[in-house]
């Protein structure tokens, strides 16, 4: 269980690296699309072959079904009372309100907690964390650590209250991670089936709502945002490969 928490807070670290260098250097927006496009790639060829596949290896068809529509259904509408609060910018560089901070870290444990979980589960098959995973997720996190923080700094918020916020959300991504091994051993291959597509539909529901318009708009709508993505999922896939 230690271990799988380790796993997650080095995961959950890349938001408050991402926090650091959108503090010191405040890169331009199109520098964050890129990141964030690359990241999104990379969490897709996750989904693809670390989630579903394995998840359809656990508990079969219906396994996927249903945890892919109750983790879409769960994160759509916790998504959708965060928005209401003012979270729905917060992967954005900038416009966000100067008192949205509990909003904000709400959104990102609840954009954490999925990828989380998987990587203390992945820990169960055969005793090593899934490191091509680990690393999508890594990647991801950046762009929303740096994003995130340049716009609270814009807003207002100290880089003490931008990090303290950051830094609680990586002691969830332990958290989450360390539940995540401990429960799932308990359990019967096709409910950690479940729960494998569950995080496959929350993080997917993520991108598309977040991560994908957000990075398009960050770049000025140019084509390339496409391209990125792609090279992104190509990395990844070869990581899964080869991890």
């Amino acid at each position: 269980m230690l271990e799988a928490a380790l796993w997650g807070m080095v995961a959950g670290a890349a938001l408050l690296i991402g926090a650091v260098v959108g503090l010191r250097f405040r890169p331009r927006q199109w520098v964050i699309a890129l990141v964030m496009s690359f990241g999104v790639g990379a969490l897709i060829s996750a989904v693809a072959y670390e989630l579903t596949a394995e998840a359809y290896t656990r508990g079969g068809a219906d396994a996927v079904l249903v945890g892919l529509t109750l983790g879409a259904g769960l994160f759509f509408a916790g998504d959708l009372a965060i928005d209401r609060r003012g979270g729905q910018h917060r992967k954005r560089s900038g416009g966000q309100q100067s008192d949205v901070g509990a909003a904000i870290l709400l959104g990102a444990v609840l954009d954490g907690i999925p990828e989380s979980i998987v990587i203390g589960i992945s820990l169960l098959e055969g005793g090593a964390v899934g490191l091509a995973f680990v690393i999508a997720v890594f990647v991801s996190n950046l762009p929303e650590g740096l994003s995130g923080a340049t716009g609270m700094r814009r807003a207002g918020h100290t880089p003490r209250a931008i990090l303290t916020l950051w830094a609680v959300v990586c002691l969830a991504s332990a958290v989450a991670a360390g539940l995540g091994y401990a429960v799932a051993g308990d359990l019967p291959d096709n409910v950690v089936g479940i729960v494998q597509a569950f995080a496959a539909g929350g993080i997917l529901t993520m991108l598309a709502d977040t991560m994908m318009p957000e990075a398009f708009d960050e770049a000025g709508h140019r084509p390339w945002v496409g391209l990125v993505t792609v090279l992104g999922f190509g990395l990844g896939s070869w990581l899964q490969i080869v991890a």
